[in-house]
């Protein structure tokens, strides 16, 4: 047998184990994986307040960069550099990349907010003052001018005609939009593919567009005149593209085993989509319809194209012009007079209203059912069930008795044996 000399160089492909130092300290267990500690929170806000004194000192004492978008500019790069030093001190370079990361997206999060509150809040506070009369949303605008004060009409008659031409522009779009959707996902083939191209470019198309289509077609060609109907069909062909493209998404994201159980099971392609497909993807079906009214809902040209502006109240979509609040507030806005533009601005503030409203509807309708709990059925005294059926006699098992372990006598012997 002979010898192998030993080397300090490491074989190809052996395996060392990681040596073990007595007298290093304990490793700090975390709480969980995504709550920081009170160090890492300290730390944190520490930075964050040490970036705060820099930008200050930057802005105000050492550069002349005036005004506050320049302080928030340098507080961000401050506390990025401040938290990547930290963060380095504590941990290495993938501490320090996910330090600032999380830093980046926080405040990227926190100007998305910052920016909806403030145009909430821009539109609510110049509108307040027609929002504290009652007649504001129960008139119309019938004999009311634009200096007339505020107890003098109302946004009543533009409400009713956006959900009017809303609701037809949805109950014609949804069955198109998710049809074309379950085409694309679930059909497939070179047709497919040239729809799926159409459907998101008509996703950019602008809305004057769509107004000059129903209105060349519609209102032109066949002679129909400017109503709420033609209003609506320019609406849907906005709504369209939307809906189709985030159902499409949807569907694409239901697991593939449950279509393949399905159909296992022997249920047609038809009965997959329409018991299985379908039902799994209802809450994104409906985010999906909440996206395309919120588009055609704010859409001002196309109604201004094919139905005009109506001060009072129409409620047969066919019967001539119908306003709605897009329409009434760029019609408002347009006189220049300070109680036209507050109208407008609370007429924008029933908009949002009405689509938070919409949208709590839908999300409300679309959610899932609970599943309801089955209560344990009542049992009586002596083993007995509500039926009345012993469930100790009723088991043979139970009357056999345990079986004997040499498997001679498989039954417990009988109490008469023996006896004289």
């Amino acid at each position: 047998m002979t010898a192998v000399p030993q080397t300090d160089a490491p074989a190809v492909g052996q395996t060392h184990l990681p040596t073990y130092d007595a007298d290093a300290a304990p490793p700090v267990p975390r709480s969980s994986l995504g709550k920081p500690t009170l160090d890492e929170r300290f730390a944190l806000i520490g930075s964050w307040v040490a970036a705060l004194a820099l930008a200050w000192l930057i802005t105000q004492r050492l550069l002349p960069l005036e005004g506050l978008p320049w302080f928030l500019i340098a507080w961000f790069v401050c506390g990025l550099a401040v938290n990547a030093v930290t963060a380095s001190m504590s941990g290495g370079m993938v501490e320090v990349r996910d330090r600032v990361a999380a830093s980046v997206v926080t405040v990227g999060a926190m100007i998305v907010g910052a920016v909806l509150v403030s145009a909430v809040v821009f539109v609510v506070v110049r509108g307040w003052r027609p929002l504290m009369h009652l007649n504001f949303f129960v008139d119309d605008m019938s004999g009311v001018g634009p200096k007339d004060p505020f107890d003098e009409g109302g946004v009543a008659h533009a409400v009713l005609g956006s959900l009017i031409q809303v609701g037809i522009a949805v109950a014609i779009t949804l069955p198109l939009g998710v049809g074309t959707a379950v085409f694309m996902s679930e059909v497939g083939g070179r047709f497919a593919r040239v729809v799926r191209t159409v459907v998101e470019a008509m996703t950019a198309l602008p809305s004057i567009v769509a107004g000059l289509f129903i209105y060349t077609v519609f209102i032109v060609a066949l002679g129909y005149p400017r109503s709420g109907l033609a209003a609506a069909l320019a609406i849907g062909v906005m709504m369209l593209p939307i809906i189709a493209r985030a159902s499409d998404v949807v569907l694409r994201v239901v697991p593939g085993g449950l279509r393949e159980a399905s159909l296992a099971l022997g249920a047609s392609r038809w009965k997959t989509v329409w018991y299985v497909v379908l039902p799994t993807a209802r809450p994104g079906l409906a985010t999906a319809c909440i996206l395309g009214i919120a588009r055609g809902i704010g859409e001002t040209s196309p109604v201004l194209l094919t139905s005009g502006n109506a001060p009072f109240f129409v409620t047969n979509p066919t019967d001539g012009v119908m306003n709605s609040l897009p329409l009434f507030i760029y019609s408002t806005v347009r006189s220049g007079e300070p109680n036209s533009i507050a109208r407008a601005f609370a007429a924008g503030t029933v908009l949002m209203a009405v689509v938070l409203v919409l949208f709590i509807t839908a999300r409300l309708i679309a959610r899932p059912k609970k599943a309801k709990k089955v209560r344990p059925s009542r049992r009586l005294t002596g083993g007995t069930n509500r039926f009345g059926l012993n469930l100790r006699t009723a088991d043979p098992l139970v009357e056999m008795g345990p079986v004997s372990s040499d498997g001679d006598t498989p039954y417990p012997p009988d109490s008469t044996e023996g006896a004289p």
